[in-house]
């Protein structure tokens, strides 16, 4: 499955940056590989919190994507799933969204 998915400037320089050190776009490891990087990130951070693939997931959907007015459709479609259901798992719908597209709504009608 191939996917058309623009990528931050950040993504895109870390990507461009280690492209040369293996055949595929990324490298292939398991959640539990990702998931003790992680964790050896979060201690090199300070960080707390336990950190794992699906809190990732989760924070993309969540606060980067839809926290920032990304429509849940598109989301969907970013994170490769195959329906909507699949990409309310991990995204919450937040209140800020609620008020600004009720804010729209409001302004087109004023």
């Amino acid at each position: 499955m191939h996917e058309n998915v623009p990528l931050l400037p950040p993504a895109y320089r870390i990507i461009n940056k280690y492209k040369h050190l293996q055949p595929t776009l990324l490298p292939a490891i398991s959640n539990q590989k990702m998931n003790e990087y992680l964790k050896e990130i979060a201690a090199l951070c300070g960080i707390r919190k336990k950190l794992t693939w699906y809190t990732a997931r989760h924070t993309f959907a969540t606060t980067i994507t839809l926290g920032n007015g990304i429509r849940i459709e598109n989301v969907s479609s970013m994170m490769g799933h195959v329906n909507i259901m699949q990409t309310q798992h991990y995204a919450k719908v937040l209140d800020i969204n609620i008020k600004m597209d009720m804010k729209k709504l409001m302004d087109k009608y004023r």
